[in-house]
């Protein structure tokens, strides 16, 4: 069943709702909520109510309230039982602590990835990112590519965190990943900047495909401060 048809029986009360029904309404309730902050719907720092996101994100009240409260256990937002929802406001602080266990965690994880990670799939990585470097400095940078950059970064630092094979820090790194979107949301994308990105990123990739671990724990723990640095430029 589509998420429109789930969320149409859920506000016509339709009987024989299953478990399986209601946690894909919390986990689409989840979702809308993160894309209203990262597409701007939500402002950071925004103080709202239970109605007024359920009027923004088309989702039932009941789902909303499911995924709130992930939401807040993550940290994304503070329930104030009886004036609203406070969605978290970027500062420098949280930029330092994310980067910081960012660097903690994949500097150990890149070791493992270094060691252990497929031929192919670094291989892929080095040309995925070198095909986007090359295509940035012979035709500039064009705002159309961000999907893709992002998709290249999800690639590199996903790849890196999934060779702990690790569910508990599989569930941390998704909420670093949450705050690095909410700190990026400012942050204008230059072509100057995608490309000090990629050349990290290929800094590190090339480590690996070498399978020297202690090059690319240098070339991870490089990449975060001077990401940070980029970040801390904002504030």
């Amino acid at each position: 069943m589509h998420a429109k048809e789930l969320i149409k029986r859920q506000a016509a009360g339709a009987d024989g709702g299953t478990a399986t029904d209601t946690r894909l309404l919390s986990e689409i309730a989840y979702s809308r909520i993160l894309d209203g902050l990262f597409q701007r719907k939500v402002p950071v720092g925004a103080f709202v109510s239970q109605a007024e996101l359920v009027q923004l994100l088309d989702v039932p009240l009941q789902p909303l309230r499911d995924a709130l409260r992930v939401l807040e256990a993550e940290g994304v937002l503070t329930i104030h039982s009886r004036s609203g929802i406070q969605f978290l406001k970027p500062d420098l602080e949280l930029a330092r602590s994310t980067y910081q266990f960012r660097s903690i965690i994949e500097r150990n994880a890149v070791r493992v990835f270094a060691e252990t990670a497929p031929r192919e799939q670094i291989e892929g990585m080095a040309k995925a990112h070198r095909k986007a470097l090359k295509e940035i400095e012979t035709r500039g940078f064009d705002p159309r590519m961000l999907p893709h950059l992002e998709s290249l970064e999800q690639q590199l630092h996903g790849g890196i965190i999934a060779a702990l094979r690790n569910p508990l820090i599989d569930t941390t790194a998704r909420r670093l990943k949450n705050y690095v979107a909410l700190i990026r949301l400012e942050r204008l994308i230059t072509q100057p900047l995608a490309l000090r990105t990629l050349r990290e990123h290929l800094e590190i990739i090339d480590a690996c495909a070498q399978r020297d671990a202690e090059r690319a724990e240098a070339a991870v723990a490089a990449h975060f401060q001077a990401a940070l640095q980029r970040i801390l430029g904002m504030f």
